[in-house]
């Protein structure tokens, strides 16, 4: 075991958002001497960045088939393939079945020498099958400490001590969090957590018994996070989980290779004066929002490169911002990282999502959050505390205006209230974008993870050799 090379099972949730950094930590443990298996669907090993050639041999892509569940579009092996929020749950009743492939991939030697399963919160069924074969567990929490940490133990979460059960529950600090924070969700939001999904589903598991069970059943905690950014959250987080968290970096992605339209754009464009606005693969915006977006957009009088995904454009809108000549509006794929090191961008209209939150300060924009589901606003309203963010004004139904959007983007951007966030933004690529500190988290949580395997199992000859 000590010196050795592991090999280690990777087993990310069907969401880009969660298959980017699993991918990204897997190129780090590669880079260090470790084997990696990493099990997901054929079509999203098609979607997934090319892995560097000096990497290839390492990293071992276990390419699988989710069956047809009723309801679910064919072809739909990620969340950014569904039409509506509503087919999530027979996404995650046909993520599901992994468990029996899981177990007879390791059953059959098929995954053989096996060290360590690393999984996502979604494959709660992961230490049930890793302690039938002997085989230690990591949960890799994708998300901030702070996040997780208003969520609380694995008990709250299981719906036993600590549990919530009215809305208005989320819209305060939980007692288990002894020092101030304003990262607690709006009214609106709250509504949002008693939808569908946090309570059983078609899937017949629901996403909190999913985290708690996740927890409960892992020998350590991987998080994506380091101690320069939250150490107050990462030691409450080991208090509430009462095992090892260990932090593996911010993991912040590789620039991608390939030419854009939208890079040629941008060189025309002068230095830190461009927006760039994304809402990733998991946020769905209605027609209304869209519209509000790009009246704010048109409003702040700032160039933008906007990327826009098909399906809840209004009509002619797209031709309307292109005719005025000072925005982009992306249709298609586009180079998000190679955008955002663009000289020109200033700063990142974003919904608050961990993945957008670590490449938008790894570069040093300003950040201006409009979130939109899941822990985003718990994120947005972390940012603003910290000084790294402005957030966009609500009202009480959610909604927000164009107006709002704009002064949001000219304060970030420009205006001398906004000066501070600005430098903080700039500061954060110490941190974000500091690749020797980020490594060093990865060597350290291998040092973690080598412990783990040795103390449960007496070295590398366990039950899957």
């Amino acid at each position: 075991m000590e010196g050795g090379s592991l090999h280690i099972l990777m087993l990310p949730w069907l969401a880009f958002g969660h298959l980017l950094p699993f991918l990204e930590l897997s190129k780090s443990l590669a880079r260090k001497g470790h084997r990696i298996s990493f099990l997901t669907t054929t079509r999203n090993v098609a979607r997934l960045p090319t892995i560097p050639p000096p990497l290839t041999a390492s990293i071992n892509f276990i390419e699988i088939t989710l069956p047809q569940i009723e309801h679910l579009p064919e072809n739909a092996t990620a969340t950014i393939d569904l039409p509506s929020d509503d087919l999530r749950p027979y996404l995650r009743k046909a993520f599901d079945t992994l468990d029996q492939k899981l177990s007879d991939l390791i059953q059959n030697k098929e995954i053989s020498s096996l060290d360590i399963i690393v999984f996502d919160y979604a494959a709660h069924w992961v230490p049930q099958i890793a302690a039938k074969f002997g085989v230690p567990c990591a949960f890799f929490a994708v998300f901030k400490a702070s996040s997780l940490s208003f969520f609380g133990p694995p008990s709250a979460l299981l719906g036993g001590a600590g549990a919530r059960t009215k809305e208005e529950d989320f819209t305060m600090l939980p007692a288990w969090i002894p020092f101030p924070s304003t990262a607690v969700y709006r009214p609106f939001e709250s509504r949002e957590l008693f939808k569908p999904g946090c309570i059983p589903d078609a899937s017949g598991v629901s996403e909190t018994y999913r985290f708690g069970i996740s927890i409960q059943g892992s020998q350590i905690v991987l998080i994506r996070s380091c101690k320069e950014l939250e150490p107050e959250w990462l030691q409450l987080l080991g208090q509430l989980y009462e095992k090892p968290i260990i932090p593996v970096g911010l993991l912040p992605p590789s620039i991608e290779q390939g030419w854009h339209a939208a890079l040629d754009w941008l060189d025309k464009q002068e230095q830190g004066s461009t927006v760039y606005v994304a809402f990733g693969s998991e946020v769905k915006l209605n027609s209304a929002q869209v519209q509000e977006i790009a009246i704010g957009l048109e409003l702040s009088e700032l160039p933008f490169v906007w990327a826009l995904r098909a399906g809840s454009v209004p009509a002619g809108l797209v031709e309307s911002i292109q005719d005025r000549g000072h925005g982009l509006v992306c249709m298609d794929w586009v180079p998000q990282l190679r955008i955002l090191a663009h000289a020109s961008i200033g700063g990142f209209l974003t919904h608050g999502g961990w993945n957008s939150i670590v490449e938008g300060l790894a570069f040093g924009r300003a950040m201006v959050v409009l979130p939109m589901i899941f822990e985003q606003g718990l994120n947005a309203r972390n940012l603003v505390e910290k000084g790294f963010a402005v957030e966009v004004p609500r009202k009480e139904d959610g909604s927000f205006t164009g107006d709002g959007i704009a002064k949001s983007l000219r304060l970030a951007m420009f205006e001398d209230e906004g000066e501070e966030l600005r430098t903080k933004a700039k500061q954060c690529t110490n941190v974000f974008g500091n690749e020797e500190l980020n490594d060093f988290y990865v060597s350290e949580s291998i040092e973690h993870i080598r412990r783990i395997c040795s103390s449960r199992f007496g070295g590398l000859e366990h039950s899957t050799k």
